[in-house]
């Protein structure tokens, strides 16, 4: 699932420059999506580049007479505010007569989605005929927290986008989490700059991969000639526990620490993992690799820190020179023989049981991080295929 950040900018929010203001941090931290008034899409695009979504007038007659003179330039129309999804106009008891599901299912609109504030137990199954009818539904609960949000979660399907409102970062993260499966975005509503990150932040966390990590037994560790070895610099920080998985053989990858540490003979660089030969792979943030050779700038690359926690990293640039190497073997706890080459220099670590070590201070029978998987890839894709790696 992919999570959404949408960030609330009407008219509730203030005046224009308030709003300004809002949205500027809005982009500038990355939120997905901007919602604002119909009046304002064309302001937002000027400021920068974002989804916008608009809402739009409550009224469903003037909506329709409003869409006959000038299509919207919005990317997403919500209907509900101003009408029946905030309680502005009452419920119909039968919810096929209603005004703003009209709204939804009218031709030749850009109407997507619904807006539905929770009051009670009929705006909830409100919220359920508006999922029904739109790609977007977004839900807003004042006085109550996790079971409504828990039933739209078990019933609404997959034919629609459920977005709740939140305020804080903390909100986000519940909501993403509840029932495990959780929401696909969150409407923020908040002026504070910090929030607005840390809300981003948190949509990039629980969007992330957490991948299994085990230790192997180092088998073997031998200096070979010289090949042409890549640096990965990325255009991120990594912190002291993170690093890169990189191998010969894609079945089994060797966990690299970035080269955060200083040393007598050279100062950290805490953007580059001194990654290995050119035909080595790395691990991707789709899950697939891609071979060291094939890097280049803008492309992405997968940060995994020792308990398997990842996120992604842009290439700034693949350095390659030739340098002398190891070639290191282990074996995994399934038995598996697995290997790759690394740089003969004391800068380049692997996380071994009791800690960061040095591949030259490696020793047959160190035990050192890895990630197995016991599939086969084809152009760095998984495949169910017998292949034999020498």
């Amino acid at each position: 699932m992919t999570r959404t950040v949408w960030l609330k900018a009407d008219s509730d929010v203030g005046d224009w420059e308030t709003r300004r203001r809002r949205i500027t941090a809005g982009l500038e931290a990355g939120v997905d999506w901007v919602l604002v008034d119909e009046s304002d899409v064309e302001k937002v695009r000027e400021l920068g580049e974002v989804n916008v979504a608009a809402f739009a007038n409550g009224d469903v007659h003037v909506m329709e007479a409003e869409a006959e003179e000038e299509e919207s330039t919005a990317d997403a129309t919500i209907v509900g505010k101003d009408g029946e999804g905030d309680g502005t106009v009452d419920l119909p008891t039968d919810f096929s007569g209603s005004a703003d599901l009209s709204a939804l299912r009218r031709n030749g609109t850009v109407t997507d989605g619904g807006y539905v504030r929770i009051f009670d137990e009929d705006y909830e199954a409100f919220a359920e005929a508006v999922a029904a009818e739109s790609d977007y539904t977004i839900v807003i609960g004042d006085d109550w927290q996790i079971i409504p949000l828990e039933n739209l979660i078990a019933r609404v399907g997959e034919e629609t986008d459920l977005i709740t409102g939140v305020q804080t970062a903390e909100d986000a993260r519940t909501a993403y989490e509840t029932l495990e499966l959780g929401v696909d975005g969150v409407l923020l509503d908040t002026d504070d700059v910090d929030e607005i990150r840390k809300t981003v932040e948190v949509r990039d966390e629980a969007g992330r991969e957490s991948v299994e990590l085990e230790y192997a037994e180092v088998t073997a560790i031998e200096q070979t000639g010289s090949a042409d070895r890549v640096c990965i610099d990325t255009g991120s920080l990594m912190e002291h526990d993170e690093g890169m998985l990189v191998g010969s053989m894609a079945r089994g990858l060797f966990f690299v620490h970035a080269e955060t540490a200083e040393s007598p003979y050279v100062a950290s660089r805490p953007f580059r993992v001194n990654a290995g030969a050119v035909h080595a792979y790395v691990r991707t943030p789709d899950g697939g690799t891609k071979y060291l050779s094939e890097l280049q700038s803008g492309d992405e690359v997968q940060i995994v820190d020792e308990q398997g926690h990842t996120r992604e990293a842009i290439v700034g640039r693949a350095k390659i020179e030739k340098r002398p190497m190891f070639r290191i073997q282990a074996e995994t706890a399934e038995g598996d023989r697995i290997e790759t080459l690394l740089q003969n220099a004391e800068t380049i670590k692997v996380h071994a049981r009791d800690g960061r070590k040095a591949v030259t201070d490696l020793d047959e029978g160190d035990e050192i991080l890895v990630h197995y998987e016991d599939t086969a890839t084809h152009f760095g894709e998984h495949i169910e295929e017998s292949i034999i790696e020498k």
